[in-house]
């Protein structure tokens, strides 16, 4: 199972959009648990939904009196601001836009489209049912408050939708999208008032009806962010720095080693000022933070001998830039104001590399679990392992991500289209490359004291 993270979603229903946050199945005590932002310990459970994402964090910030208050990483959500819980497009659910979708012919994005729609609306109901059980008699076990999202969840069309475009190809396949059509006319009106009686659109009392925006208003925000070409002049003295990347909209632990949002946004701006950029990494034997710049388009990072040092902690790290130890950085011409500084080296987000996740991700996948996991898993963490390898000249990673081996075409497909469903048999397909290529970057990694 994934190590345990939030996500912000959006939903819009009668053609208004709300912002919440769901966290996907994790496991704590041996259990297993999923949650939505929202409150299940009175009559009816509800999911607070907000008008926007500003709204969405200013509640995060002051509210604990709801059933995420005590996931694991619920203290660094309630530091976020409004641009970290502004989901992707990968997580804005249409619901009104189903019988738009059924009505089209199948191609990739319909089917993606809709098994996404249909995932999350089950978890909504799974997360917020109430109806009694009763282990000891099987018709009561079946009894539920959502009736038609279980009538239609059990459609042997709709467990097609995890098999993608292929299984509506074709004779059968058209049959087998008639007949999704069909329970969709039949059933999602039902589904949509089920679902509605435990929607908040006041967000927990602190917005009203007519404040939501709708389908066409609330789309995701095509602000970016400009390089500022001036600092590139400096670049013959100094080692660049690499551009900006998109914020992600996955709230996860953000890697092992423990670090306040807050303090890392306060450092940013020292460490892209002098070029040399905190990185953590996150391998079997453990997570550690180094320093990387690059030299002529060429990764190069704290250590020596294509040797990587990695420290437990950032004061850790700090205490070894402030002493005299020759090492690989050494030579670059802004070293001395970070072997001078205060400001503890703190990764951002876009830094931390997480190989061991990625493991567990693919394991999951490979095991037929169910969520949303797509090709995106694997970008930043390559972008990681690329960087460590061409410095510690590591030609067996290069080997196994070449043209043409399974990891190759995953990395391709992950940079060509990050969307794209990771299948079950990828994942398969992808496990023992991976820790192959883990096992050889840790060969290059000293974690020291």
């Amino acid at each position: 199972m994934a190590r345990p993270s939030i996500v912000p979603i959006a939903l819009t229903l009668d053609d208004r959009t709300g912002y919440t946050l769901w966290a996907p199945p994790w496991e704590e005590d041996g259990e297993e648990w999923q949650a939505f932002l929202g409150n299940s310990d009175g009559e009816t459970a509800v999911v607070h939904l907000f008008p926007t994402p500003d709204a969405l964090a200013a509640f995060c910030r002051t509210s604990t009196d709801h059933d995420l208050a005590d996931h694991p990483v619920w203290p660094v959500v309630a530091g976020l601001g409004a641009a970290d819980v502004t989901p992707d497009d990968d997580h804005r659910y249409d619901l009104d836009g189903v019988y738009d979708v059924v009505a089209d012919n199948p191609d990739r994005w319909a089917v993606e489209d809709l098994a996404a729609t249909f995932d999350i609306t089950g978890r909504l109901a799974e997360c917020c049912d109430t109806a009694p059980e009763d282990d000891d008699d099987e018709d009561d076990a079946e009894d539920t408050a959502f009736e038609s999202v279980a009538e239609l969840m059990a459609k042997p069309e709709v467990a097609l939708l995890g098999l993608g475009l292929d299984a509506f190809v074709g004779r059968a396949g058209e049959d087998a999208w008639i007949r999704l059509g069909g329970a969709v006319d039949e059933l999602w009106e039902d589904v949509l008032e089920e679902l509605d009686e435990h929607l908040d659109w006041t967000g927990a009392g602190t917005a009203e009806i007519d404040e939501y925006p709708s389908a066409a208003e609330a789309g995701p925000s095509e602000e970016e962010t400009e390089d500022d070409d001036e600092d590139d002049e400096s670049a013959a003295e100094t080692p660049s720095a690499p551009a900006a990347a998109s914020p992600t909209s996955t709230i996860s632990s953000g890697g092992r080693v423990a670090i306040d949002p807050t303090a890392v946004a306060a450092a940013a701006g020292f460490w892209e000022g002098v070029g040399i950029l905190p990185v953590e990494v996150v391998v079997p034997e453990g997570a550690g933070l180094t320093l990387r710049c690059y030299v002529d388009d060429a990764s190069r990072f704290l250590g020596a001998d294509r040797e990587v040092y990695l420290f437990g902690t950032p004061a850790e790290l700090a205490a070894f830039a402030h002493g005299d130890e020759e090492h690989d950085l050494t030579e670059i011409a802004s070293w001395p104001e970070v072997a001078d500084t205060d400001t503890l080296p703190l990764p951002v987000d876009q830094d931390r590399y997480d190989l061991v996740e990625v493991a567990e991700v693919l394991a999951e996948v490979a095991d037929g679990a169910a969520g949303l996991v797509d090709h995106s898993v694997l970008v930043q963490p390559l972008e990681g392992v690329r960087d460590l390898a061409e410095y510690a000249g590591l030609a067996r990673v290069e080997a196994l991500l070449a043209p043409g081996t399974p990891l190759g075409q995953a990395a391709a497909r992950a940079e060509r289209d990050p969307g794209a469903a990771l299948r079950a048999e990828d994942a398969a397909t992808l496990t023992g490359p991976w820790d192959d290529l883990v096992r050889e970057i840790s060969t290059a990694l000293v974690f020291r004291d």
